[in-house]
C-alpha cells in the first residue's frame, strides 16, 4: 500500500497467505490460519510474531550527566545491566507520550524500545530532554524483531540454540551470538505466556524466522492474536487505552511511576494523587459471548459514566471482555455496568485484572 512501510519479513507473510493491513504507519500481517487458532497455538504451544515494526533508540554516553535519568517515569541508573524495565514518557500534563521498555545494556548503553506509530515523536523527545550533543540514535532500520511466544517457546529456543538460553530470568536478557551475529534474546512479551523476544540484526531476521517456523511445535500469529493474548491479560495498547490524554496513576498503571526522582510530568502526577483522577481505567467482563467494541458507551443505573476502549470475546473465558474509563465512583470491583452502542445492550460487571490467569508468563 502506498505510503506503507513494509516489514523485511514481508515476502514471507505474503506466501503464507497472510491478511495484511496497515498498523502504526507499517503494512503487517493481521492473521494467517485465523485468530482464534493462532491465539491457541500461543496459549498451548509457540506463536511466532513478526514485530520489526516497533521502534529501537539506542543511547550512549553518562546516563545522569546526559539527561537521560529525568527522561522517564522511572530510574535508568538503578537498572542492573542485564535487566529491562516498563515505564512511560510523558508529557508536562502527565499524559503518556508512549509506554516503552528500557533494557540496561552496559553502564553507559540503553536501548529503548517503543511503540511503531509513535517511533519518530519519542526520539525528538528525548533528543529534545537530553543534552546537547548527546549519543542518541533511531536503530530501528538495523534491527529486526521476533517475538516467540507460548509455554513450547522455552523447549523450541534452548533446542536450536543452546542450553544456556534456559535460565533467563523474567525481565533479564542476554547477548548471545545466533547465526553468526550478535542478537539480545529477552525474557520478555505480550501475550502472558512464557516468551522471548530477539532483537538480530536485520540481515538476519529472515533467516530466524525460518528457522522457528520449520519446528512444527511453533506457528506464525498475526497482530489480531496477539490484541486478544494481551487484552486477556489487562495489557493496555497505546492509542486505544493510554495516551497523551490519559495518565499512568488514570490508567491503573502508577506502579511503573517512581515520584521519588524527578521526571516531566511529575508535577502533574502528584497533583493527581492529592486530588484524584476524573476517570479511572477499569477491566469488566459481561454475561454474553458478543464482544464490547472500542468506543461502546458504558452506562450505571441508566447516567453514561464512560467509554470503552478496548474489547474481544475472550476465547479463554468465553465470554466478552474489555477496558475502559468511567467515572471513579463506578470503578469498585462488582460494580454493575451496561455496555451500549446503538442496538447492542450488554450487561457487565467490573472485576479485578489479569482476566486470565493461568499464563505460563513467569514459568
Amino acid at each position: 500500500m502506498d505510503g506503507m512501510k513494509n516489514t523485511p519479513l514481508l515476502e514471507k507473510h505474503q506466501g503464507l497467505q497472510a491478511l495484511l493491513a496497515p498498523f502504526g504507519g507499517w503494512l503487517m500481517p493481521i492473521q494467517y490460519a485465523g485468530i482464534l487458532a493462532e491465539h491457541r497455538w500461543c496459549r498451548e504451544k509457540a506463536a511466532l510474531f513478526d514485530i520489526c515494526h516497533m521502534g529501537e533508540l539506542l543511547f550512549q554516553g553518562d546516563i545522569e550527566g546526559d539527561g537521560l535519568e529525568h527522561v522517564f517515569t522511572f530510574s535508568v541508573k538503578k537498572i542492573p545491566v542485564g535487566r529491562s524495565r516498563y515505564g512511560f514518557l510523558l508529557n508536562e500534563r502527565g499524559g503518556i507520550l508512549d509506554d516503552l521498555i528500557v533494557f540496561r545494556l552496559a553502564e553507559d548503553r540503553a536501548m529503548v524500545v517503543v511503540n511503531a506509530a509513535t517511533t519518530e515523536n519519542d526520539f525528538a523527545v528525548i533528543r529534545s530532554r537530553l543534552r546537547p550533543g548527546a549519543d542518541f540514535t533511531d536503530i530501528t532500520p538495523a534491527l529486526g524483531k521476533l517475538d516467540l511466544q507460548g509455554p513450547l517457546a522455552r523447549a523450541v529456543l534452548v533446542e536450536t540454540f543452546g542450553e544456556d538460553l534456559a535460565s533467563i530470568p523474567f525481565f533479564k536478557f542476554v547477548k548471545r551470538e545466533l547465526l553468526g551475529v550478535e542478537a539480545i534474546v529477552s525474557r520478555t512479551g505480550y501475550t502472558g505466556e512464557l516468551g522471548y523476544e530477539i532483537f538480530i540484526p536485520v540481515e538476519k531476521v529472515g533467516e530466524l524466522w525460518d528457522l522457528f517456523v520449520r519446528d512444527e511445535r511453533v506457528a506464525p500469529a498475526g497482530l489480531g492474536a496477539r490484541d486478544l493474548l494481551r487484552l486477556e491479560l489487562g495489557y493496555s495498547l497505546y492509542g486505544s487505552d493510554i495516551d497523551e490524554e490519559t495518565t499512568p496513576i488514570s490508567a491503573g498503571l502508577g506502579g511503573f511511576v517512581d515520584l521519588g526522582k524527578e521526571f516531566v510530568g511529575k508535577e502533574a502526577l502528584v497533583a493527581e494523587e492529592r486530588e484524584g483522577s476524573k476517570r479511572v481505567k477499569v477491566a469488566f467482563r459481561v454475561d454474553s459471548r458478543r464482544a464490547p467494541r472500542h468506543d461502546y458507551g458504558i452506562y450505571h443505573e441508566g447516567a453514561e459514566v464512560g467509554r470503552v476502549t478496548s474489547g474481544a470475546f475472550s476465547p479463554m473465558l468465553g465470554c466478552g471482555i474489555g477496558l475502559g474509563y468511567v467515572t471513579p465512583h463506578c470503578a469498585p470491583i462488582g460494580t454493575p455496568l451496561t455496555i451500549r452502542h446503538e442496538k447492542v445492550e450488554l450487561q457487565g460487571v467490573v472485576v479485578e485484572l489479569p482476566f486470565y490467569r493461568e499464563g505460563s508468563l513467569r514459568g
